[in-house]
């Protein structure tokens, strides 16, 4: 098994809603990160997802790996940290929910 990831640097879209972003950036978001990888290496790109509420579905979004400090395995000890990448087209937010929102 590759050595312990230090610190992961992830990237999310421009255009993730700032509900988006708090969803990610809370440390329930990372436990789950920490949970279900188990090697991040630069450039791999994920795609994840965060509900948007009671009355709607899933976001998914794109998080790209930037950087990795350390070794690649991904453990309870990983830190992950955010940074702010060019937008891509994603719709989130409240409006996912209504006829304002995507339709695909």
């Amino acid at each position: 098994m590759p050595d312990s990831a230090t610190t992961v640097e992830l990237s999310y879209p421009a255009d993730l809603s700032g509900w988006g972003r708090d969803k990610v950036e809370g440390s329930p978001f990372r436990a789950y990160l920490r949970k279900t990888r188990d090697i991040a290496e630069t450039g791999d790109v994920w795609t994840e997802f965060v509900g948007v509420g009671c009355c709607g579905d899933t976001l998914d979004f794109p998080l790209r790996v930037e950087s990795v400090d350390g070794g690649a395995a991904v453990t309870e000890d990983t830190e992950f940290v955010y940074i702010e990448r060019e937008a891509c087209g994603v719709a989130g937010g409240w409006q996912v929910q209504s006829a304002a929102g995507p339709t695909e």
